[in-house]
């Protein structure tokens, strides 16, 4: 195919220039550390592993188009936990011994700030494990007959099993009164009572502790599953959780797992960042329109939609956009890298406004799913480096490792086409165009096609637009009959083709996209 050429081609790692991003609109990077790397060789990733990979993430230089180039860094939970997973936690102020200590947090923190990375932890508030101290403390006071003593108030509990929630036996008083304790995740998860005013000032001492160890912020786990049991009241809490943050630090960063639909997750907004579990997966809007179930239109008008509708219920609202993530299968699973599914379901998402999330070995098309077995350690498998590292699949997992035909970290850097390329120049071409991120997102109306469509997005007077081809055929169509807007310069384009702008004349390969001004 041959594009149309009036226009200079964009060269998307050399031109245009990424400046330093001086906001929250970033691109983010999901680790589970215990599978990331292992710096000691015990078999078990660590923070010191993730500061050895940190110039594969983000080498400092925005314009090297050496690293990966994102800006921020989600991990999951880095505190003491007796789990692979570390959502039951034992201990808020410490980080697990297999991970670190708090002197390699700290140092992890410090080379973030160096390349302007924003690191933001897991931080679980529904449950702590059944082995934390507060809970042990509550278990001896009911066995004693203390109900006034203050851990015994830090847990739900009743006398009696509520329907609709998870109980489990807990202590009988001296005068065998039996009591249970919630635990809607597993008995080794009890709920507390986030109502409870010194259960809140231990979460405000919480983030208090890590935002002063210069975080970012939060990413909050479970917020749909608070002992409330209600949306209105979960969203309560959350706006005092997000007051108490703010307080520390104004532009703290929080994103909240509800994994609901749309409709639901737009009144979290009001209160906090939530990830859109609408767009994931293999029933969400982003693999339904790679696949051509909706169209690239029908997509971008949905989204516009939501967008509005978030930003009526919060003004600093910012969409958080993903394909996959450690709970679900992983997108190469469902993608295919080599019919270009994976790439332009990545262009969808990353060319999108606010903050993209990227599951770590999304970029290189690691698989992983439980399909072979019910467990989850299957979505947590080790990052394939193929250079020595040796960090080990987590327990539990049986994922066959000859399912994982995509290559690995150390032969995709080498290769010109490969899908950590394609990611890397999608995520410079996005940063060097803060349109797209900050912007609003006004779809162009090309309902006559399935496979092309696009949107035009202001910020602060810069007009940018993206256009999205994800079928096989090159699209060539004069804009003037679409918008008022007048583009003169192709701004890079990332896929299988090229694209090119003659006047208001656009054309773009089969499985691409483009940003033109």
């Amino acid at each position: 195919m041959t594009a149309v050429s009036c226009c200079e081609y964009r060269i998307l790692d050399k031109d245009p220039v990424a400046e330093a991003v001086a906001d929250n609109y970033r691109t983010y990077y999901e680790i589970f550390i215990g599978g990331f790397s292992d710096s000691n060789k015990d078999g078990l990733g660590d923070i010191n592993g993730v500061i050895s990979r940190l110039d594969y993430l983000n080498d400092g230089n925005p314009n090297s188009g050496k690293s990966l180039g994102v800006e921020g860094i989600w991990l999951m939970p880095v505190m003491p936990s007796p789990s692979y997973h570390k959502y039951d936690i034992t201990d808020y102020y410490s980080i697990d011994p297999g991970y670190g200590t708090m002197a390699d947090f700290e140092k992890l923190v410090a080379e973030c700030n160096k390349r302007d990375i924003r690191l933001i932890i897991d931080l679980v508030l529904n449950h702590t494990s059944e082995r934390h101290s507060w809970f042990i403390s509550a278990r001896n006071a009911i066995k004693e007959g203390n109900l006034e003593d203050k851990y015994a108030k830090y847990y739900t509990k009743k006398t009696r099993k509520i329907p609709g929630r998870t109980w489990y036996k807990f202590e009988k008083t001296p005068n065998g009164t039996q009591y249970y304790y919630e635990a809607n995740f597993s008995p080794c998860m009890p709920e507390l009572d986030l109502d409870n005013h010194d259960v809140r000032h231990e979460i405000t001492d919480i983030v208090k502790f890590w935002l002063g160890k210069g975080i970012g912020g939060f990413r909050l786990d479970a917020v749909k599953y608070f002992h409330y049991g209600e949306d209105l009241r979960n969203i309560q809490f959350l706006k005092w959780l997000n007051g108490e943050c703010r307080k520390v630090k104004d532009d703290v960063y929080i994103v909240a797992e509800n994994w609901s639909p749309a409709v639901s997750i737009q009144n979290y907004y009001e209160a906090v960042n939530c990830f859109d579990f609408g767009m994931s997966g293999t029933e969400g809007d982003i693999y339904n329109t790679v696949q051509g179930d909706n169209s690239v239109t029908e997509f971008l008008q949905r989204l516009a939609l939501y967008q509005r509708h978030i930003l009526q219920k919060n003004s600093r609202a910012i969409l958080n956009p993903f394909i996959s993530n450690h709970d679900m299968d992983r997108a190469a699973d469902f993608l295919d890298v080599d019919e270009y599914a994976m790439q332009m379901a990545a262009n969808l998402y990353i060319l999108s406004s606010g903050c993209p999330f990227i599951y770590y070995g999304e970029e290189i098309g690691m698989k992983g799913s439980n399909d072979s077995a019910p467990t989850d350690a299957n979505r947590r498998l080790a990052m394939l480096w193929d250079d020595g590292d040796t960090v080990r699949d987590p327990a539990g997992s049986s994922y066959d490792r000859a399912r994982q035909a995509n290559g690995s970290v150390k032969s995709q850097l080498s290769q010109k086409n490969s899908l950590f390329v394609h990611y890397k120049n999608l995520i410079m071409l996005r940063r060097a165009n803060p349109e797209i991120a900050r912007g609003l997102i006004e779809p162009l109306d090309f309902s006559q096609y399935t496979a092309f469509g696009g949107f035009v997005s202001d910020y602060n007077g810069s007009k940018a637009a993206v256009f999205h081809n994800t079928g096989e055929n090159e699209i060539t169509v004069d804009l003037a009959g679409y918008t008022d807007v007048e583009f003169s310069e192709v701004r890079g384009y990332a896929g299988k083709g090229r694209s090119g702008l003659c006047g208001s004349i656009l054309s773009l390969s089969g499985y691409t996209s483009v940003v033109i001004k």
